[in-house]
This record gives C-alpha cells, sequence and structure tokens, in this order.
C-alpha cells in the first residue's frame, strides 16, 4: 500500500487551529479515496509559507530523507511555500527521496507546477506586503497606530456606523504615563538605564513585555526609534517607516534595516504627548554627549565612585585604581611594573581631601570674583570684536548697492559704460563677497552680565545640598565631575606622601555660572587652563591640593 504524509498549515492571526483541521480532514478522505495509508500528519500553525524555518516542514523533509512514505499530500502547493527558491528545493529534495508531492487543486506537481505556481505565489507575497503597507501608510497619515502596542497607551475599541471596528485609535494611560515620565526624568538626572529598571522591578512596576524590565526596554536603539527614551510618539510625533525587514536567504530569520529617512512617514499627533519637549531634549543631550566621536569606554561607562576615571597618576600617566576595596593605587605600577610610584590611598581620605579642598578654595569669594570678572571682560571683548564684523559688512553692502545704482543712473545719462565697467565689475565680486560672508556668519550669544560669580556661587551652593541626598545624588554627582578634568596624583620628593593636583574643566564651570544647559567648547573660552590658584597643607592626610577649580561639599565618601 502506498504510505503517504499529509501536510497543512495557516499563517493569517485571523485563522485558527480550525483551519488545520479541515486541511487534515479533506486530505485524508482523499487519501481513503486513492487507497493510501497515512503514515504521519506535519503541521504548522501561524507561521508564514516564506520561512522555512518551520519545525514541521523540517520534520517532513528529515522523515521524507529517511523513507518513510512515498507521497506528501497537501491542499496546495503554496501550503508548503510561497518562496520561489524553498519550493523548488523541497520539490528537489523529495525527488531525491523519490518522494512525489500531490496536491489536491493540481494532482500530481511537476516541474512546470513548481515553475509557475512558484512565481504566482511569489507575486502573491509581493502584491499583498504592497497592499498591507499602502493600508499602513493611509492609516498613520490620520494619526492612527499602524500595528503593535506602545507603553503607555491603551487600544481605542470601537465600532463604526456599519457595526465593523474601527482600528488604529489609542489613547494615553494615565497610571504608565506617570512611569513613562518617570524614566524621563531620571534618566536626564544622570541615572543609568540599569539602575532605573532595576528599581521598577523591586517595586513590582508591570513591563511592557509583562515580564521585569531591563535597560534595553529603557534605552533601545536611538538610531531606530527603540526603547522608551527614544519613541518620539510620547512627544506627539507619529514615525512609520523608520526600517524594513528583509528575510536572510540562509537563515529564514528577518532582518532590520533602516530606512533613509526621506522615507519616513511623521505625522504630528499632539493629543498623545505626554512628556514635554525640555524633559526631552533634555534627555537627548544626555544621550549625545554619551555618544561624541572618539569618546574613551571609562567616559561612557557608569562612575562606580564619585571620582573614577579621574584619577591619574603624575609619575606615568596612567589611571589610578582601586587596588582594595578602600585604596586607590597606580594601575601601571601594579599591573606592568614599569612605573616607580608605589603609593597608595585610602578612598574616604581622598575624597575627603579633595571636597574639602574644593570648599575652601574655589568657593573663596574674592578669587570667584577675580575669576568671572576677567572671563566675562574677556569673552564680552571677543564677541563685541565678532559682531562688529557682521555690522560693518552689513553696512558695507549697504554702501556697495548705492555705489552700483549711481553707476546704473551715470549710464541712463549717457555717460560711456566703458568709463565705469571696471567700478561695476569691483562692487559685483565685493559685494558677492561680503554676501557669503553675511551668509555663513551667525552673531555671537548675549553678552554674559557681570554678576555671573554670583550665580555660579548659588549653583554650587545647591549642590551641597544634593550631593548628601539620596534623591538627586547621582544628578549632583555627575554636574561634579563635569567641573573635574582630572585628579592627579604624585610623590612628594621624599616619596613618601602623595600631592593631589585638580585639573578643572573650564567648560564645565562656565556653564555652571551662566546657567545653559550646553557645555561650552573650550576653543571658544580660553586659549589655556587655569593654573594654580593656591596651596594648603590638609591636617588629616598631609597632602598638598593644588586648586585650579571646583565647588564646595560635605566630606564623605560616595558610592554611586
Amino acid at each position: 500500500m502506498t504510505r503517504a504524509a499529509i501536510y497543512a498549515r495557516y499563517s493569517s492571526d485571523l485563522q485558527s487551529d480550525a483551519s488545520i483541521d479541515d486541511q487534515i480532514r479533506i486530505c485524508r478522505k482523499h487519501a481513503d479515496r486513492e487507497g493510501w495509508s497515512i503514515t504521519n500528519s506535519y503541521t504548522d500553525h501561524g507561521l508564514s509559507g516564506s520561512n522555512m524555518m518551520r519545525p514541521g516542514v523540517q520534520m517532513l523533509m528529515q522523515d521524507a530523507a529517511n523513507g518513510k512514505f512515498d507521497i506528501v499530500l497537501t491542499e496546495g502547493l503554496d501550503r508548503l511555500s510561497r518562496d520561489q527558491e524553498d519550493i523548488a528545493g523541497i520539490f528537489k529534495r523529495l525527488n531525491f527521496a523519490e518522494t512525489k508531492i500531490i496536491t489536491l487543486a493540481d494532482g500530481e506537481v511537476t516541474d512546470m507546477h513548481i515553475g509557475l505556481k512558484g512565481t504566482m505565489n511569489a507575486i502573491f507575497l509581493k502584491d499583498l506586503a504592497a497592499k498591507t503597507r499602502r493600508g499602513l501608510h493611509g492609516r498613520v497619515e490620520k494619526g492612527k497606530s499602524a500595528g503593535g502596542k506602545t507603553y503607555g497607551y491603551d487600544i481605542v475599541r470601537k465600532l463604526d456606523a456599519n457595526g465593523e471596528p474601527i482600528r488604529g485609535d489609542r489613547s494615553i494611560n494615565e497610571e504608565q504615563a506617570v512611569i513613562v515620565n518617570r524614566i524621563f526624568k531620571e534618566y536626564a538626572a544622570g541615572h543609568a538605564p540599569k539602575q532605573i529598571a532595576t528599581r521598577l522591578n523591586k517595586e513590582g512596576v508591570p513591563c511592557p513585555s509583562g515580564k521585569e524590565w531591563g535597560s534595553s526596554t529603557i534605552y533601545g536603539n536611538r538610531r531606530r526609534g527603540t526603547g522608551i527614551i527614544n519613541n518620539e510618539l510620547y512627544i506627539g510625533r507619529l514615525i512609520w517607516n523608520r526600517q524594513s525587514f528583509v528575510k536572510d536567504p540562509d537563515t529564514g530569520k528577518r532582518i532590520a534595516r533602516l530606512n533613509p529617512e526621506n522615507e519616513w512617514v511623521i505625522t504630528d499627533v499632539p493629543d498623545l504627548r505626554m512628556v514635554d519637549q525640555e524633559l526631552w531634549e533634555s534627555v537627548k543631550a544626555r544621550q549625545k554627549s554619551l555618544d561624541k566621536p572618539g569618546m574613551r569606554l571609562q567616559d561612557k561607562r557608569r562612575p562606580k565612585h564619585l571620582f573614577s576615571f579621574l584619577l591619574k597618576c603624575g609619575c606615568c600617566g596612567g589611571g589610578y585604581s582601586k587596588i582594595s576595596q578602600t585604596h586607590y593605587g597606580c594601575s601601571t605600577a601594579r599591573n606592568k611594573g614599569t612605573c616607580d610610584n608605589r603609593l597608595s590611598i585610602h578612598q574616604e581620605k581622598l575624597e575627603h581631601t579633595v571636597l574639602s579642598a574644593l570648599q575652601h578654595h574655589f568657593m573663596d569669594d574674592e578669587l570667584t570674583k577675580v575669576f568671572c570678572n576677567e572671563y566675562t571682560k574677556h569673552i564680552n571683548e571677543l564677541r563685541s570684536a565678532r559682531n562688529g564684523a557682521i555690522n560693518l559688512a552689513r553696512k558695507e553692502v549697504e554702501k556697495l548697492e548705492k555705489q552700483r545704482k549711481k553707476a546704473i543712473e551715470a549710464i541712463y545719462a549717457g555717460v560711456p559704460g566703458e568709463e565705469i565697467k571696471d567700478e561695476m565689475i569691483r562692487i559685483k565680486y565685493r559685494r558677492e563677497e561680503l554676501e557669503a560672508f553675511l551668509a555663513s556668519a551667525e552673531e555671537a550669544p548675549v553678552l554674559i552680565h557681570p554678576n555671573m560669580g554670583e550665580r555660579y556661587r548659588q549653583e554650587v551652593m545647591a549642590l551641597r545640598t544634593s550631593l548628601n541626598s539620596e534623591e538627586h545624588r547621582t544628578e549632583a554627582a555627575e554636574l561634579l565631575r563635569g567641573l573635574i578634568d582630572k585628579i592627579v596624583l604624585s610623590p612628594d620628593e621624599a616619596g613618601k606622601k602623595l600631592h593631589i593636583d585638580l585639573h578643572g574643566d573650564l567648560a564645565g564651570i562656565l556653564t555652571v555660572a551662566t546657567g545653559k544647559e550646553k557645555r561650552m567648547e573650550k576653543e571658544d573660552i580660553l586659549l589655556q587652563q587655569i593654573q594654580a590658584l593656591t596651596k594648603e597643607d590638609n591636617e588629616q592626610n598631609q597632602q598638598q591640593v593644588k586648586m585650579v577649580a571646583g565647588a564646595g561639599f560635605e566630606p564623605t565618601t560616595f558610592g554611586l
């Protein structure tokens, strides 16, 4: 008796297991009429026919190779596969195993069926994809969802006049919106995605997937717009077609590819906004600061302690890192043996010394006043000179325009064109040169107010309280680290004690002083850093500290 195996599959979410049962039932009736014995039935539930990575079809091919049946019986050729390459491969391998393919629609499958039906099935898939995309495109342009559920929103279920469901409408879930805003605020304040996820899990806050929160759920991929803090729907911008999916011919898996930005479909949906623009911009600025070209790995990593990655050896230039739970030491001296600096320093003593020095020196009224006044004077002079050059260029353009009009009037009055030809050419080229300069020139920002020093003092005094507050410690510590470029630890002449040299990040200091969110570029500020302002022996540690910049805080040990 001829042995037959049945294969059944459905792919649409609108279908169900009943579709599988129906296919098997009509195949069994056909086999009974032909007098074939059914050895097994192979099924794939809810899987696309364009993918060969289906357990049912893979098991079918394996059993065919082992000679377990003589015929593969299926409702139609498209049940086995809709891909031209895949159906040809199935046909080729079954022929090699001396197994026939018989469909209820076409009978025994031959090479002609593979060529024609395979082409028709491939065209069907392409047309189906095009129609689906066209429908989704129209839905997105109306401000409706193109599919999928976004955390923070509920699906609105309602019917039209004909009783048909209206798809794509959403409303804000107020409880989840609170969580979304919390994530944005904590990230903008300097908290790592991993820290945020850990706290949410400890509090039992449900994750979008229904499982546990992870850092990738929060951060995602900025270029692809994935992750909570990258989803522009939270600011009322619906973006569709940001990426497309193609099938890997080797694995059969879908691979995401970013589409050109000019192909994106963007629709404003202000009624779905839940995050204000200022908070969104703050998050984007922090992401950008962690994604600068040439940025070192340690600059992107979350510092475990207050001065992690800022400590440098004054002998070899290498880093000072933790050599025990409580002490810092030169990494080069201990790992490579090429540095002679074997002195170590206690973490608590180091932080106490640095913070005390910052408090006593850079919070000095006279020093702060002198620094801010000199900086303000210098920058205002540079900006005035730049703006003055722009104003002069504008006046010269007006003057040249008047000269050009006079020359034209002279020609109308009868003056030969040859006599003023050279003058007209000069005016033309000079005007083009000035207009090119003005097109690329930008006026310098508003002049810095002379009371910048007082503003700086108020800001750093606020940091003192924040650094000792559990709620604001991360944000305050990140700002403090922004004021310090590096801390250099060098042995004294006797080689028994360490000198501590603080090198301030002037751009960070002036950001606090001017109250601006965006850090100024060092080249636009001064050509060199402020050098050692003063020295002081620390009574507790007997170590010297040379100040460049800083702020005042409570002396304590900080674990971030």
